[in-house]
């Protein structure tokens, strides 16, 4: 593991370095023999696991006992030492693998592909883009993992089928309503917005009207999620009809920073009043879908010049300056949001400005953490007690109802951990990650993140208004009704892979987002790409007056200018 960990009962123990020392020449081809051995055991002994470990054992101790004439006595400690380290590392990702079919990959429709938002029986039919590219991105994660391994029963191929099924059922589902982009392109209205719920069985979409379908960080999230895969090896995008509707979707984001949007929390303006307003988190998921996007091959190492994708340069520079000139604000009704760490960190990394990055994540740190999880923003009343479920909207003032006692939701405390073992910050990974394991629940899945959020006790509102974070919160239900949130599964299961150092952050993100634009690899198959770089050039600015009466006027406030 990353870190030193508490037991249960308060003592600690020391982690095991995963990082394994290079191996000499006679280690190798002794670990080779292991791998040979287990296939074929495993062929041999299908049904019955106790022959094949005992079968295993034999072979196993017959090359200790030929090694010993080849290689001294510290060489053969080391080769059993690598061997035990082996081993480990395939028990490991069996366990990872065990944990995320039960908790994740069962769930997936086996028509589209898409992952419900919550496992009940009530809601399980509706499908979020959000929620089914996080899930696709946590079982792709450990496929990232099963690749350094040679023996792996086809596990492989199987998740990483998994993740191409949810990502190829998202873009099946937005190709229905090809329509709607081309209407979109003329007119950035919330009526032609590509929408972001769909039936998991059908891919029919959810005519709900009041909800706010036009969710541009959703979008952007999704190009991103498929430029990281499609760099790793996936074949994803078929047709040169799939790449034009995806070259349409880099159309769809490009007006970004001029297209107020209802955001990652679905409600537009904190007075959730159906306004849609602009926000920096969907500025930021645009500016990084742009990049990762600009030159790209959706074909991958196969393509040529027609499968390429290409960004206007203006339309991100756009982005890039209206993103910097909000940050650390969210948006104008909403002072800030914990939106913004998946924006300036995992998954977009939008920002590489230390500064304003230290401003943003301090923010809401101060304004927004809590004992368990982080508010969503100031003053939201979703999922809340004094929430009137009646009505879709509030009145002008019912969000001072909601003032100071907020539900607090976990999920961001892995957005924390993940951006700070990108960081290499271990001491503020280990304070995340044991937060985190306070809130764990042991199911018959294993050890999950159960619960959406807390909520305050409606007879204690008032002692947490007056003393704010004094109160025991409340979990939401979904562990009583049998269910679970897969968005928060899917990130929870990722934070396992890193802490337990199978995954790498080269694995999890193959693009070198985490890194700054001048700094990342330069892809042979890419055709086009943005270089961030910081110039010392000065543009000079001349006022013109339009005549000398108007220049003495200027001249009377200071204001320089010249005449024509």
């Amino acid at each position: 593991m990353l870190f030193e960990t508490s037991t249960v009962d308060g003592s600690s123990k020391n982690s095991t370095n995963s990082c394994a020392v290079r191996p000499s020449i006679s280690e190798i081809n002794y670990i080779n023999y292991i791998n040979s051995t287990r296939i074929g055991l495993a062929k041999q002994n299908q049904g019955n696991p106790d022959d094949f470990n005992e079968s295993l054992n034999k072979s196993t101790n017959f090359a200790n006992l030929t090694s010993n004439s080849s290689i001294s006595d510290n060489n053969e400690s080391s080769i059993q030492n690598e061997s035990m380290k082996l081993r480990n590392l395939y028990d490991t990702l069996d366990q990872y693998y065990k944990q995320i079919y039960r908790n994740i990959i069962q769930y997936q429709s086996p028509t589209t592909g898409l992952f419900p938002v919550f496992t009940d029986c009530k809601t399980s039919n509706v499908g979020h883009v959000r929620d089914t590219t996080y899930c696709a991105k946590s079982v792709w994660a450990l496929r990232q993992c099963y690749i350094k391994v040679d023996s792996d029963n086809g596990r492989t191929h199987l998740l990483g089928q998994v993740a191409v099924k949810a990502m190829r059922g998202i873009l099946f589902c937005w190709m229905r309503q090809a329509f709607k982009l081309e209407k979109y392109k003329l007119n950035q209205s919330t009526e032609n917005a590509l929408h972001t719920q769909f039936d998991i069985i059908t891919g029919d979409e959810i005519n709900d009207p009041y909800y706010g379908h036009l969710q541009i960080d959703c979008i952007s999230l999704y190009l991103v999620t498929l430029a990281q895969m499609i760099t790793s090896g996936l074949q994803i995008i078929f047709s040169t009809d799939e790449v034009n509707f995806i070259q349409g979707l880099v159309f769809y984001i490009e007006r970004a920073y001029r297209t107020p949007d209802y955001g990652m929390f679905e409600r537009g303006t904190k007075y959730n009043n159906n306004e849609c307003e602009l926000n920096a988190s969907s500025i930021g998921m645009a500016k990084a879908a742009l990049e990762s996007m600009n030159g790209f091959n959706l074909y991958g190492d196969n393509g040529c010049s027609w499968s390429v994708v290409y960004v206007d340069i203006d339309a991100h520079n756009r982005n890039r300056t209206t993103l910097e000139t909000l940050l650390p604000r969210e948006s104008s009704s909403k002072n800030t949001s914990v939106a913004l760490l998946s924006t300036i960190g995992f998954p977009a990394f939008a920002v590489h400005d230390p500064s304003l990055i230290s401003k943003t994540v301090n923010k809401c740190l101060r304004r927004l953490k809590g004992n368990y999880g982080f508010k969503r923003f100031l003053r939201d009343g979703a999922n809340h007690l004094l929430e009137d479920t009646t009505k879709p909207f509030y009145e002008a003032s019912e969000v001072k109802n909601f003032d100071g006692v907020e539900n607090e939701y976990p999920i961001f405390f892995c957005y924390m951990l993940i951006n700070a073992i990108f960081s290499n910050n271990l001491e503020e990974a280990k304070k995340y990650y044991n937060s985190i394991q306070r809130l764990l629940r042991n199911t018959n899945k294993g050890p999950i993140l159960p619960y959406y959020y807390y909520y305050v006790p409606l007879e204690y509102l008032e002692f947490e208004r007056s003393n704010p974070g004094s109160q025991e919160k409340v979990p939401s239900p979904e562990l009583e009704k049998n269910s679970s949130h897969l968005w928060s599964q899917s990130l929870w299961f990722i934070c396992q892979l890193l802490v337990e150092k199978v995954l790498l952050i080269q694995d999890l993100d193959p693009i070198r987002r985490y890194l700054q634009p001048s700094e990342r690899p330069r892809q042979s198959k890419r055709y086009s790409t943005f270089k961030g770089f910081y110039s010392d050039l000065t543009v000079h600015i001349c006022c013109i007056a339009e005549s000398v009466r108007l220049q003495q006027m200027l001249a009377n406030y200071g204001i320089q200018s010249q005449t024509p």
